[in-house]
């Protein structure tokens, strides 16, 4: 969505993700809003590689060579995916997920992307 801005409610949720995965105690929560902050930031293509650099960062701290090998290839496809539109909607944007996978919203990020349409 390029020279559309993320609506305020988004970029709000979307921070506030981004934090929680900062300030979360344990690797599974950070994940989830990692995850979570993946599906609000992918129609915008910097965020959206901001994100996968964050999930990359967290892979290398785990030492988790499959996910950070699958975030590098990620990193290199947010940004022109997002621009494009073509990306899966629903994906958590994690390397366990097929690139192309779509998957179901939860209802509340639903909610929050259904204003940018």
């Amino acid at each position: 969505m390029i020279g559309r801005p993320m609506p305020a409610p988004v970029r709000t949720a979307l921070r506030a993700e981004m934090r929680a995965a900062r300030t979360a105690t344990d690797n599974v929560a950070r994940w989830r809003h990692l995850e979570r902050a993946h599906i609000l930031s992918q129609p915008w293509p910097w965020p959206h590689t901001a994100n996968h650099i964050a999930m990359f960062a967290l892979a290398v701290r785990q030492r988790d060579r499959r996910e950070a090998f699958g975030q590098v290839v990620r990193i290199i496809v947010a940004a022109p995916g997002s621009a494009l539109g073509r990306y899966p909607e629903g994906n958590t944007g994690r390397a366990r997920v097929g690139l192309t996978q779509p998957m179901p919203l939860p209802d509340d990020l639903a909610a929050l992307l259904q204003t940018t349409r």
